[in-house]
């Protein structure tokens, strides 16, 4: 393919909705396109598999742990420590992984983060005291960025063609949504059908399993870079302001798994909950396919899209509090999830543009950082509201979380950061 000029190859900032000129059956053309690449099916495949468990783990550990020790206040601190030590040791495992190369770390990474949910299992299975939980569940922090991993991948597949990239960032996003839609309805029927700790020892088994497809792909990886040239991400320009967003954003869907949960069970249900934050997902995964591939029929920007999601996380709130019906809360969450595909989308591709090619994977890691960041800050509060006030006023917390989210991004919307950087080209000097 002709290689495009510098103009020609720029995405625009807090760009949304970019043309991409497919009509009708052009979208499933694109996927076919994308996934008929040399190498790219078998690397997907056990990408989907390691994947699968995180939307799995958070559900499993709230439920095994509220059940085994009867406070959601307790399974939501758990499930936030975990998170937060997840974001802090995240960009040093992306690290490692852009120096020594995906397969030489994210193995024994896994491992570790495999026997912390082991262990975390154990602890609640014997009645170990409440320390026990936090320390178990703070070494799942070495599970690899999958999700980082994955794009990582693309970035370098198609790194001359920018067009094909957005689409790849589109599959990855509502590959994300599904796992998060699949896994919650799995790991509840686990959990409902057999015993609590069902869901958790599903979930280590794919993880690994998973992880280990996924690496023996050496074809399509990454080279490793024992030295980067390019600057930080951190001092990338424009990648801060969308750091918090993300942060933001990620307390949306920590608050809600948990305040859903809890309503859920409030309403003599819990094994539905699964089901009813799948629907959320399916929203989501529907509306990023089709942003990655289907003409836009206008062009709106990030801002807009933070704003569109903070709208939308309203109707949970009002169903849970005006209906309680647990059907009205799966449709409400359905329609709401539809705003989180294309606004994570965008963001993750201007992160992308902005990150030295050699800093990849730390690049994504930093994203994952901001958003689990959020997700425990969201966990825990969700966790705190739904206990000690009614399930349905819990639906508060990601209702304001995603105003915050919508308030940062229309704060920043007139600080233009500096022209953004395709994956490709060569990585900026500090």
């Amino acid at each position: 393919m002709p290689r495009q000029t510098t103009e020609d190859s720029r995405i625009p900032d807090e760009q949304c909705g970019e043309r991409t000129g497919a009509r009708g059956r052009g979208w499933l053309r694109a996927y076919r396109g994308l996934l008929g690449r040399p190498g790219t099916l078998a690397f997907t495949a056990g990408n989907l598999v390691a994947r699968l468990p995180m939307g799995m783990f958070g559900v499993s550990a709230v439920v095994m742990i509220a059940g085994a020790r009867g406070s959601y206040a307790l399974a939501g601190a758990v499930t936030a420590v975990g998170l937060a030590a997840t974001g802090v040791a995240g960009p040093w495992i992306a690290r490692l992984v852009d120096r020594h190369g995906q397969a030489r770390v994210a193995v024994p990474a896994t491992l570790t983060a495999v026997l912390g949910s082991l262990a975390l299992l154990l602890c609640v299975r014997c009645g170990a005291p409440d320390w026990t939980l936090f320390a178990a569940y703070a070494a799942t922090a070495a599970t690899p960025n999958i999700g980082g991993l994955s794009r990582a991948r693309w970035a370098h597949l198609l790194r001359d063609d920018p067009g094909a990239l957005r689409t790849a960032n589109s599959f990855e996003q509502a590959a994300d949504e599904l796992c998060f839609m699949l896994g919650p309805v799995l790991a509840s029927f686990l959990t409902g059908t057999f015993f609590p700790e069902a869901g958790t020892l599903a979930g280590s088994v794919l993880l690994l399993a998973g992880m280990l497809l996924f690496t023996a792909q050496r074809s399509t990886e990454p080279p490793p870079l024992v030295r980067s040239k390019g600057r930080s991400p951190l001092r990338s320009p424009g990648v801060p302001a969308l750091l918090a967003c993300f942060v933001a954003t990620g307390a949306v869907f920590g608050s809600t798994e948990v305040v859903t949960i809890a309503y859920a069970d409030g309403q003599g249900h819990r094994t539905a909950a699964g089901a009813v934050l799948a629907l959320q997902a399916a929203g989501s995964c529907a509306a990023g396919l089709l942003h990655g591939a289907v003409e836009a029929a206008g062009r709106a920007n990030l801002p807009r899209c933070l704003l569109a999601m903070a709208a939308l996380m309203t109707l949970p709130w009002l169903a849970a509090a005006t209906t309680r019906s647990l059907v009205a809360l799966a449709g409400a969450l359905l329609v709401a999830g539809m705003a989180t595909a294309p606004t994570m989308v965008t963001a993750m591709t201007l992160v992308q543009t902005r990150t030295p090619a050699d800093r990849i994977n730390e690049g994504m890691s930093l994203v994952v950082t901001g958003l689990l960041t959020g997700v425990a800050g969201g966990s825990a509060a969700g966790g705190w509201a739904a206990e000690h006030g009614s399930p349905a006023a819990g639906f508060a917390v990601p209702a304001f979380a995603a105003g915050a989210a919508a308030a940062i991004g229309w704060a920043g919307r007139e600080a233009r950061p500096g022209e953004p950087r395709h994956p490709g080209t060569a990585p900026e000097r500090p």
